[in-house]
């Protein structure tokens, strides 16, 4: 769903129906995940490859996003650096530590991920007035989440790597 967002909501950006679409586009492929998450843990179908995949898949979706919405002037891109930095940051510390365990989704994670969905829908709506100030927030409230969980990862990952070895 990925190329498919992307196309629609760059070839289209100031068309309030080519919008809404690429939100709901969005939306579909944050709950199509959520889902699989529920489906895994529900029936024990939890792996390695899955721990691993999820959380790539997760930035490829929510990456696009940001992107695209600096692209075309709706978010900063300091934002979306910073953000996108951290992501694949810590998908690549997962990598590197891989050979003393995989480093699932923290709960904190899951917030970030979370925070990060809901400043995104509101982002890609196209809304104004007052609700641009709650996109805003979000945004903010997302990217304090985003860093926060960052050091947390690579503080993880300091302590598995610091008990494999002993190990």
């Amino acid at each position: 769903m990925v190329p498919v967002f992307g196309w629609m909501l760059l070839a289209h950006p100031d068309e309030t129906g080519w919008r809404v679409a690429s939100t709901v586009v969005f939306v579909l492929a944050i709950a199509t995940d959520s889902l699989d998450g529920y489906l895994a843990r529900r029936h024990d179908l939890i792996t390695s490859f899955g721990k691993l995949a999820d959380p790539i898949a997760d930035k490829a979706l929510t990456g696009m996003a940001f992107v695209g919405l600096s692209i075309i002037g709706e978010l900063w891109w300091w934002v979306t650096v910073v953000i996108l930095l951290r992501e694949w940051g810590i998908t690549v510390l997962r990598f590197v530590v891989l050979r003393y365990g995989v480093m699932a989704a923290s709960r904190g994670g899951k917030v970030k991920t979370v925070l990060q969905a809901v400043a995104l829908v509101l982002y890609l709506l196209p809304l104004s007035g007052w609700p641009d100030v709650v996109s805003v927030v979000a945004m903010i409230a997302a990217l304090v989440v985003t860093v926060v969980t960052g050091v947390d990862y690579v503080l993880a990952a300091v302590r598995l790597r610091r008990q494999g070895r002993t190990a």
